[in-house]
């Protein structure tokens, strides 16, 4: 069976260590990758998409990516309890026009007891930016430990 550590019921600093994973995961913008970290069954809302299992998550993270350019996020803990975590989230995008996005969102996240995600509700919405206005700048891939969290940046 696949585990994905660390497993409920979450402490705080296991609470944040799967908080960052889930950063880490996301910030590869690969899709398959990414839905190894969920449920074959888990079940999605994504703004206003609802989708179910490993093969629609795959789908609709290629389709965000394919839109959202040079992707960057931040997650940040909000709240835990048992197997669930509750986080706060912002990412920075272009389109291929090159306008600038900084989106802001929670999730509410339900983990099996293999530590897989099995329920994940989000809310997300986008703010016009200028490109002057970004704060994420680290190179594509996953956030330097150093780089600041979402409440040092005032965010």
């Amino acid at each position: 069976m696949e585990t994905r550590p660390p497993l409920p019921p979450f402490t705080h600093d296991t609470a944040v260590q799967k908080v960052r994973a889930a950063e880490d995961g996301w910030n590869t913008r690969d899709p398959q990758r990414v839905s190894l970290a969920y449920t074959a069954q888990s079940r999605w809302r994504n703004r206003a998409e609802f989708v179910t299992g490993r093969d629609d998550i795959v789908g609709l993270l290629s389709r965000k990516w394919a839109r959202e350019l040079d992707y960057r996020l931040i997650k940040e803990l909000w709240a835990f309890g048992g197997n669930r975590i509750a986080v706060r989230f912002a990412y920075e995008w272009h389109d291929d026009a090159g306008n600038w996005f900084r989106s802001y969102g929670n999730e509410n996240w339900e983990f099996d007891e293999m530590g897989l995600m099995a329920v994940r509700h989000a809310s997300i919405n986008d703010l016009p930016i200028k490109a002057a206005d970004r704060k994420f700048f680290w190179p594509l891939g996953r956030r330097p430990d150093d780089h600041p969290s979402l409440s040092d940046l005032g965010l």
